[in-house]
C-alpha cells in the first residue's frame, strides 16, 4: 500500500498556509515566527486554532479563528499546482496495479477541491483525514489506525510525507517512509535524511 500525504507532498500548497498565517497574524497585531510555525505546521485545523489562541492569548474563539482562516484561504485549493512529477509517478504506480491512498491533515473540503481540480480521485482507493480521526499525524498510533482503516498492516505501507514529525510517527509505527523535499520544510532536511528510508527532491527520482 502506497500512502501519501497531500500538502507539500502531492500538491504545492504549504505556501498557501504560510500566506494565510502571515495575513491573519498581521490583522491581529502579531508577528510570524519560527516558534509559531513549529506549533501549527502540519497540524489539523482544530489543533492549530487551539495552539494559536493559547500562544497569543487571543480573545477570539477557536471557531472564529478557523472561520477567518477559511475565509483567507477561500478557493486557493482550486488552483494549487501538483508537485513535480507527481502525476507521472501516480500513473506509473496505477499501471503497475499498486494500491494507493491518501492520509492527510488537510482540511477535507480543501483536499476534495484539489483532488477535483487535478483529477486525483482515479488514483486513490480512499482518503483518510487526520481531522476526522481527531489527531495530528505525529504519533505511531494514528498511523496504525490509518493502516487498519485500509485493511493492511503498517509494515505493508510505504508512506510519503514532507513533514519530519509525520515521518517519525510513520516510521515508529513500522511503515517504510519516503521523505519528500518541500521549500517550506527545508530546515528539516538533515533530520528527514536520518529518519526516512529514502529522501527525494521530487517524484522524478522514483520514475
Amino acid at each position: 500500500m502506497l500512502l501519501f500525504d497531500l500538502d507539500g507532498t502531492l500538491i504545492d500548497s504549504n505556501g498557501v498556509w504560510r500566506e494565510v498565517d502571515e495575513v491573519f497574524l498581521a490583522r491581529h497585531g502579531y508577528s510570524y515566527s519560527e516558534a509559531y510555525w513549529e506549533g501549527v505546521a502540519h497540524s489539523i485545523l482544530p489543533n492549530c486554532a487551539v495552539f494559536t489562541k493559547n500562544f497569543f492569548q487571543m480573545e477570539e474563539s477557536c471557531e472564529e479563528i478557523i472561520a477567518e482562516w477559511m475565509e483567507l484561504a477561500k478557493d486557493a485549493y482550486n488552483h494549487v499546482p501538483l508537485k513535480p512529477f507527481v502525476r507521472e509517478y501516480l500513473e506509473k504506480c496505477r499501471a503497475a496495479g499498486r494500491r494507493m491512498a491518501v492520509f492527510t491533515a488537510c482540511v477535507p473540503e480543501h483536499c476534495r477541491a484539489a483532488a477535483a481540480h487535478h483529477g486525483l480521485d482515479i488514483y486513490f482507493e480512499r482518503v483518510i483525514f487526520a481531522q476526522e480521526l481527531g489527531a495530528d499525524k505525529k504519533s505511531p498510533a494514528v498511523f496504525r489506525q490509518a493502516a487498519e482503516l485500509l485493511g493492511v498492516r503498517p509494515q505493508e505501507c510505504v508512506f510519503f510525507d514532507d513533514s519530519l514529525t509525520a515521518c517519525k510517527g510513520a516510521k515508529a509505527a513500522g511503515m517504510t517512509v519516503v521523505g519528500v523535499q518541500d521549500a517550506y520544510s527545508g530546515g528539516n532536511q538533515a533530520g528527514m535524511r536520518e529518519v526516512c528510508d529514502q529522501y527525494i527532491a521530487d517524484f522524478g527520482e522514483l520514475l
